[in-house]
């Protein structure tokens, strides 16, 4: 690589949750909603799409807007939303790009020649008659589009949402929906006119005993890859936080649950389950996994700004084993890198895979996060939402506050300072592990500006994680540190 990866691996000003992740050609292009930062509703931007060369993961371009909200006739004004969309290549080279207007129950589709062109709308997922699919009332709701094109040319469409509540009519036009699971639905080599009738393929939460999905039964999010003979159903199960995945070895059904690949607030992997125990705030979680250059990565993304509306991508390289089993993978600082960061330079802190207050974290939910998180740390920006300038911290940390960073390789490192601004008065803490015994203790005074403190630091050479953890009267916002 050029240049260090870190997560989120795109710039901080950029808020693209729900990445699904190709190869196309010799790139890797995700594309994903486009969130506003301190947006009061999901998806409020219109799309946009990144890419990378799939021999350096860390050297990623923006592409630009490739499909605009108004673009759909049944969208002009761009009253609706565009929620998470899915990209499959067609068998006569194009790229069809699938999409929902909010809770419209409406699968839209646009095309364009190339990945990341400007894509043009297509049509509405339709009956042979032209009638659009499950736009009456009793319908499933049509949610999360994941789209895949087979290797005999047999293109299967997935959709599907199961909240543990109903969806109100207000939201879905006065059209009573139903909430029970996840479809297959199987098109034409058109890419947009259905063939059959879908097929029901996961249960809901209270509806699954039995089938081994209990616990972590679908919610939404669905993506599908096959690896060898063997059919990988990605989705978002309803805790949320965590992608599941179940195999097959039919696009059809047949799936049985796998585990849990990747939870945004590392839980399970860290011996609990409770939002509270949690080592990153968390919130709803959307993504997939992909190969490039022989390795396998899952793709997802972490909420920000104490809400659900700024969500950012990250990614971690992951492991699948000889019997297909994919073991869950931890969050954190270096996902894209492959290996450690250089233990030496001046980092940002919001590359944090872990973040939390003296009292635990907690799952985010609607825009008011700042009323029963108003003493714990969060990510922010300055400014306004904007496609340049990255201004991204770490907000609000109060005594017992701790943010983490994995991982560094660490060669005769003797200093560590940390750059802050803020009323605290106290200490930086700085330790290998969470709750564990600080090697380093750095004076935090008061500041209007941004001002380095540092100390002498002693730490064994090789792999470790750092942990930031202030103890001290007031608050701070964490921009930076430096390794020396």
């Amino acid at each position: 690589m050029k240049k260090q990866a870190f997560n989120p691996y795109l710039p901080s000003y950029e808020y693209i949750p729900d990445g699904e992740p190709y190869v196309f050609g010799d790139r890797l292009y995700v594309y994903g909603s486009h969130d506003r930062f301190n947006g009061k509703l999901f998806c409020m931007n219109d799309y946009v799409c990144w890419s990378a060369p799939v021999d350096d993961l860390s050297d990623w371009r923006y592409e630009g807007v490739i499909y605009r909200k108004k673009q759909d006739p049944k969208n002009k004004l761009g009253f609706y939303q565009m929620f998470a969309p899915d990209v499959a290549k067609g068998e006569d080279g194009r790229y069809y790009l699938y999409y929902t207007l909010a809770f419209q129950c409406i699968i839209s589709v646009a095309v364009c020649d190339t990945p990341a062109g400007e894509y043009e709308f297509y049509g509405y997922v339709s009956r042979y008659d032209g009638e659009i699919l499950w736009n009456k009332s009793g319908d499933p709701i049509v949610f999360d589009p994941g789209i895949f094109v087979d290797d005999d040319g047999c293109v299967y469409l997935y959709s599907g949402f199961a909240p543990k509540t109903g969806v109100p009519a207000f939201l879905t036009g006065w059209k009573k929906r139903t909430c029970d699971g996840g479809y297959v639905i199987q098109l034409e080599s058109d890419m947009k006119t259905v063939i059959g009738e879908p097929k029901f393929i996961f249960p809901k939460a209270g509806e699954a005993a039995g089938t081994g999905f209990e616990g972590h039964e679908f919610f939404e999010a669905s993506s599908l890859r096959k690896i060898e003979d063997t059919y990988y159903f990605i989705y978002s199960s309803i805790n949320g936080h965590e992608l599941c995945y179940a195999t097959s070895k039919s696009p059809t059904g047949g799936f049985e649950y796998g585990g849990t690949i990747v939870s945004n607030g590392d839980l399970y992997i860290n011996g609990h389950s409770e939002d509270q125990a949690a080592h990153n705030y968390i919130g709803n979680n959307h993504g997939s996994i992909v190969c490039v250059e022989n390795k396998w990565y899952v793709f997802h993304h972490r909420q920000t700004n104490r809400h659900h509306y700024s969500r950012q991508a990250l990614a971690e390289p992951i492991e699948i084993n000889s019997d297909g089993h994919i073991t869950q993978v931890e969050l954190t600082s270096c996902g894209l890198n492959n290996g450690p960061l250089h233990g030496t330079g001046e980092y940002e802190s919001r590359i944090a895979c872990h973040l939390r207050s003296k009292n635990g974290a907690g799952r985010y939910g609607t825009y008011f996060g700042n009323i029963p998180y108003k003493n714990h740390p969060y990510f922010t920006q300055t400014g306004k939402d904007r496609e340049n300038n990255p201004t991204q911290y770490i907000a609000n940390m109060r005594n017992g506050a701790v943010a983490g960073y994995k991982y560094f390789m660490i060669k005769d490192l003797q200093d560590i300072a940390v750059c802050v601004r803020g009323n605290a008065s106290g200490f930086m803490l700085i330790s290998n592990a969470l709750n564990s015994e600080p090697i380093a203790k750095i004076e935090i005074e008061p500041s209007k500006n941004y001002t380095y403190y540092s100390a002498e630091l002693n730490m064994k050479n090789g792999k470790h994680a750092l942990y930031f953890t202030y103890e001290g009267s007031g608050k701070l916002d964490f921009k930076s540190f430096v390794l020396k």
